[in-house]
């Protein structure tokens, strides 16, 4: 079974952008199309989340400045991948994590 891919992106005040992934082991038979739905469901306006809160690492730009710059991340795609894992938790702990948070 190949492992989950999750692409994200911060985006500062200026409109710079640094992406990033975090690929899980995928140990759960879930489909893209129901993990992107759920995914969806817990973003704030469908879009954002605090990478801190979704147990993911923040990848904020050099420049970035707490007055100014927003500290939400962009929520970019989900897909299989053959790369190896990169998570410090499991697919299953973040499925049961976005499970029990709250949607926006």
């Amino acid at each position: 079974m190949p492992n989950i891919k999750f692409n994200y992106l911060y985006r500062d005040s200026a409109n710079y952008k640094k992406l990033d992934w975090v690929i899980f082991k995928n140990d759960l038979p879930i489909g893209i199309d129901e993990l992107e739905t759920l995914i969806r469901s817990k973003l704030i306006d469908g879009q954002w989340f605090y990478a801190d809160q979704w147990q993911l690492p923040e990848i904020f730009l050099a420049s970035f400045d707490f007055k100014i710059d927003p500290t939400w991340h962009e929520f970019e795609s989900v897909e299989y991948t053959d790369g190896a894992a990169n998570s410090a938790i499991t697919f299953s702990e973040f499925i049961q994590f976005l499970k029990n948070i709250n949607g926006y």
